[in-house]
């Protein structure tokens, strides 16, 4: 059993002496794992690091089998993301929840090219809290949580939309609402692709698609939390707008 892809690299882990099981996310075998012999040497320890784009090969006896990776690089984001804390947070949550959301083996070619235009802006700081709000969007659609903002879950009405339902993900606008608006989520604008998205509405925005991957994901993959990584990147996409 083999094949050869592109992929980015989410994670590496330590196997024997010299050996690293290699985590990747590639366009036609989704989420793959395999070993890399060698992978802690010299020569490919600094190849092998998160958010590299690489050439990969898999071969295995059989396919259920972990099987062994040979990788060149493509090119690689490390120095991109060592300059800057806002770069290497965003590399480190795209990473981890990739890896944390998505069932091996399986492909997600879509989420495979925005994943990798988002990588691709990560020197563009005045960019990034937005195309990353809008890879997370992705990513709940992707794994069967995506929001309905397009019309009012009550009335129907595609106007004076306010708020998201947290059990549904759907509009609702504020006569929709009612008495339980203050039950439902804050809607902001940047959510529906309105306004000039200002880091301070990107933050917002991020509570409610947080809201979705810790209460309706994170809960459909067993008892693990979400990863710090995402709470991190909040935090410094927060501090620079005050809060």
């Amino acid at each position: 059993m083999e094949w050869r892809d592109e992929g980015i690299l989410l994670a590496v882990r330590p196997h024997g002496e010299s050996a690293v099981i290699a985590e990747v996310f590639t366009p036609g075998h989704g989420r793959h794992a395999g070993l890399v012999r060698g992978g802690a040497s010299r020569k490919l320890a600094p190849v092998l690091q998160p958010g590299a784009q690489l050439d990969i090969a898999w071969r295995a006896r059989l396919e259920d089998h972990l099987g062994n990776f040979t990788v060149e690089p493509i090119r690689s984001r490390a120095a991109v993301s060592l300059g800057d804390r806002l770069a290497l947070a965003g590399l480190g949550a795209v990473c981890a929840l990739l890896s944390f959301s998505l069932p091996e083996r399986e492909t997600h070619p879509r989420l495979y090219r925005q994943t990798e235009q988002l990588l691709d802006l990560l020197e563009q700081g005045d960019l990034w809290p937005l195309a990353y709000l809008r890879w997370e969007m992705s990513l709940l659609e992707d794994t069967g949580f995506g929001l309905d903002l397009t019309a009012c879950a009550v009335t129907g009405a595609t106007e004076g939309l306010a708020y998201v339902s947290p059990r549904t993900g759907r509009a609702v606008t504020q006569a929709g609402a009612g008495d339980y608006a203050d039950r439902l989520l804050p809607l902001p604008p940047v959510l529906r692709g309105e306004g000039d998205a200002p880091d301070a509405e990107v933050v917002a925005a991020l509570r409610v698609t947080g809201h979705f991957l810790e209460n309706h994901l994170a809960p459909e993959l067993g008892t693990k939390p979400l990863p710090e990584a995402r709470a991190r990147l909040v935090r410094l996409i927060g501090k620079r707008v005050g809060g």
